[in-house]
């Protein structure tokens, strides 16, 4: 669950703390080209407000006058479908005949908006399922790969933490990453034991420094299906302890900075750590899509485009080669 999703779940209990009618809409399914991705979640009051975002604004405010007149959603949930025909996608603006498909629910006398909240916070990965029938919502531990399950019975979202991101080692790439990672509404977390490269970091507005050691670090964080590892120190004893560590994690990317040839130093050495070939063929080294880059925020931009084909399931199945970087991406860790 990114920060907005939160902020959506927060302000419904604000809204219903008032007396407010609030009604919660979640896209569960599209197609064609559609502006939000299923799961995507908005919250309606009675007097037009909103927090969260369907479609980019294609569709909400139609939504905002069907809630406001007492049309759609007054005592169970109901489901609308935007952009059915060409004449209709045209009319709401949805592009490339895209349409989409919105399950609306009342939250009035609800009591799992709260809990969910909490358990979100608490960092616990957790599935809403709802009763199309009756409104009846049940919240249970999401089984590890399950996301949006939609049919004219049952509703299933999974609502989680929001992704964290450790980058190892603090100079200037990890600046350029770390920041980049913010506006991708990741947690980060620096850790650099190296007082040196400590000036400045408090100075990143969401990100959070740690003078621990890397492994130990990987260790105290917990890393969970949210995860994501960046190493960028070149330097062995910080680095490689770090990467053995997290590659027994769950984590959903675990990357290293450094030539072709050095990663695959690098693997040999894990072996020799008791890491498995399996995991140490999860390693992502060299870091980041070759997109060419050749700067520091180049690099860091093909680090984050990297980690957000993974963590969609995007298909970067050509294979790595050695970047024409390779030579001076040193100078820049």
């Amino acid at each position: 669950m990114n920060s907005i999703d939160i902020e959506v779940l927060r302000t419904a209990l604000q809204w219903l703390g008032a007396g407010k009618r609030v009604v919660l809409g979640t896209v569960v399914r599209t197609w064609g080209s559609a502006p939000r991705p299923p799961g995507s979640l908005m919250i309606i009051r009675e007097d037009g407000q909103v927090a969260g975002s369907l479609s980019g604004g294609c569709i909400e405010d139609d939504l905002i006058r069907r809630v406001a007149a007492g049309e759609l959603a007054l005592h169970q949930p109901e489901t609308t479908v935007y952009g059915s025909n060409a004449e209709e996608a045209q009319r709401f603006g949805l592009p490339c005949g895209g349409s989409v498909q919105v399950v609306l629910e009342p939250l009035n006398d609800s009591a799992w908006p709260a809990e969910l909240l909490r358990r979100v916070e608490a960092a616990e990965r957790t599935e809403r399922v709802v009763d199309l029938a009756s409104g009846a919502v049940r919240l249970r531990r999401a089984p590890r790969g399950e996301q949006l399950f939609y049919n004219e019975r049952e509703l299933r979202t999974v609502h989680g933490p929001r992704q964290r991101l450790l980058i190892i080692g603090g100079g200037q790439l990890s600046r350029y990453l770390a920041t980049m990672a913010v506006m991708l509404d990741y947690r980060v977390t620096v850790c650099e034991p190296r007082v040196e490269y400590h000036e400045g970091w408090d100075a990143i507005p969401g990100v959070d420094l740690s003078t621990r050691m890397p492994d130990d670090e990987v260790l105290a964080m917990h890393l969970d299906e949210a995860s994501a590892v960046v190493a960028l120190t070149h330097d062995p004893k910080l680095d490689d302890l770090a990467l053995m560590e997290a590659l027994r994690t769950p984590a959903f990317y675990v990357g290293a900075l450094g030539s072709r040839v050095n990663n695959e130093r690098r693997r040999e050495r894990l072996l020799q750590f008791d890491v498995s070939p399996e995991q140490a063929a999860r390693l992502h080294g060299p870091v980041g899509l070759r997109l060419g880059g050749l700067t520091p925020p180049e690099i860091a931009a093909s680090i984050v485009a990297e980690m957000t084909a993974i963590r969609r399931g995007a298909d970067i199945s050509q294979p790595l080669t050695d970047w024409s970087l390779s030579a001076s991406i040193c100078a820049v860790g």
